[in-house]
């Protein structure tokens, strides 16, 4: 719950921030515009203890994140995948700079709406079930469930 408001805090503080209309055409957010609610995951390190704890928690809650229309992203190493599927190198450098995260950035976590808006950015792990409660406040999620 501290979390969440946190989160909730960050977007005031953020302010609206659409990114999927970033300016690069090979930012992969483009294409996800009014479809799906991106999660995008970043690691200096493959064998971050948290990371790999998030990733094994997003496995096991996988209908859970498939119901509010998300998709996955995640940048280990510099790496780029969408749902597991590498990205081209210009496709995760169009990210990270959408994103505005360097590739030394540390383990941070953004959760992107349909909207192309950010709805949350935190460093260090983050439940899912965190991401899945902020995406349940969503008005335009409230609509779906209706």
């Amino acid at each position: 719950m501290r979390t969440a408001l946190l989160a909730c805090w960050m977007l005031v503080l953020l302010g609206p921030m659409n990114i999927a209309h970033a300016a690069d055409p090979a930012n992969p957010l483009i294409t996800d515009h009014g479809l799906f609610r991106p999660l995008v995951i970043v690691s200096p390190q493959r064998d971050n203890d948290a990371y790999q704890r998030m990733r094994a928690q997003l496995r096991t809650s996988h209908a859970k994140f498939q119901a509010r229309d998300m998709v996955l992203y995640r940048v280990e190493n510099g790496q780029g995948y969408r749902n597991d599927e590498p990205m081209t190198r210009f496709e995760t450098r169009a990210l990270m700079k959408a994103l505005a995260l360097d590739d030394d950035a540390p383990f941070t976590t953004v959760l992107i709406g349909k909207d192309g808006g950010k709805k949350m950015q935190l460093e260090g792990f983050v439940a899912p079930e965190t991401v899945y409660h902020i995406i349940d406040q969503m008005p335009m999620r409230a609509a779906e469930r209706d």
